[in-house]
């Protein structure tokens, strides 16, 4: 399996709905962050339950990932970061045949 995230056709319609709806908890956890010191605008209540969402999501995803036999292996990857799989290359052998150099006499 690859280590790049399903492409979004790939998803089921419930992927798809939970990938959306984690976005926009976490855009709204993002764009309401206060400075350390400042009152936050989100009451108490509404931070535990925006964190109670995003676990039932998360639960969730697991479960769709794990009975689709899919990874969950979400982290970044640096582009030259080395894979864990073994990457085989095709390789015409013939075309590694060094050419007898011609013998000047």
């Amino acid at each position: 399996m690859s280590d790049q995230p399903a492409s979004e056709p790939d998803l089921s319609k419930e992927q798809r709905i939970l990938s959306i709806v984690k976005k926009v908890l976490t855009d709204v956890a993002r764009d309401t962050h206060a400075p350390p010191g400042t009152r936050h605008p989100l009451t108490e209540n509404t931070i535990t339950g925006i964190r109670e969402c995003l676990n039932l999501i998360v639960a969730r995803e697991q479960e769709l990932a794990e009975a689709l036999g899919q990874e969950m292996n979400l982290r970044p990857r640096y582009a030259d970061e080395p894979r864990k799989q073994d990457t085989v290359v095709p390789i015409n052998i013939d075309g590694l045949r060094r050419k007898p150099k011609p013998q000047n006499h």
